[in-house]
C-alpha cells in the first residue's frame, strides 16, 4: 500500500501512471463516490419522511417538482457512481489513465478534471464530431 504526501499533486515530470498516481487518483474516485452515496443517503432519508402535507395546491405542486428533480439528480448520481466504480476497476486491471481507443495516456490535465475519462481529448473530439454527423442525419 502506498501512502502520499497530504499535498501530493501529480505532474508531468514523472513517469506516467505510476504507483503515486494511480493511488492519488484512486484515492479520489473513493472519495468522490463516498460523497455521492452520502448524499442519496440524505436523499432518501428526506423523501421517506413522509407525503406531502401541503394544503395550498401551489404549495403542493412546488414541494412534488422539488422532488422530481431531487430524484433525476439522484439518477445522475447512480450512472456517476456506476462509471467512478468502472474506473476503480481499470485501475486493479492497469488500464486507468490510457485511451480506451488508442492506447495513449489520457493526460493528468484531463484526469484531474474527469477522473472517469475514457478517451483522451483527440478520441473524445472524434467521438464528438462522429455523434454530430450521424445525428444531422
Amino acid at each position: 500500500m502506498i501512502t502520499l504526501p497530504p499535498d501530493y499533486r501529480p505532474s508531468d515530470d514523472e513517469e506516467f501512471m505510476n504507483p503515486q498516481q494511480v493511488e492519488y487518483f484512486r484515492l479520489k474516485l473513493l472519495k468522490w463516490r463516498a460523497d455521492l452515496l452520502k448524499e442519496a443517503d440524505e436523499t432518501l432519508a428526506s423523501l421517506s419522511e413522509g407525503g406531502i402535507h401541503e394544503a395550498d395546491i401551489t404549495d403542493r405542486a412546488s414541494v412534488e417538482t422539488d422532488r422530481a428533480l431531487e430524484l433525476r439528480t439522484r439518477d445522475r448520481a447512480r450512472k456517476l457512481i456506476s462509471k467512478i466504480n468502472q474506473a476503480l476497476l481499470r485501475i486493479e486491471a492497469g488500464t486507468y489513465g490510457f485511451c480506451e481507443e488508442t492506447g495513449e495516456p489520457i493526460g493528468l490535465k484531463r484526469l484531474e478534471a474527469r477522473p472517469i475519462a475514457t478517451l483522451s481529448i483527440e478520441a473524445q473530439e472524434r467521438h464528438e464530431r462522429m455523434e454530430r454527423i450521424h445525428r444531422d442525419d
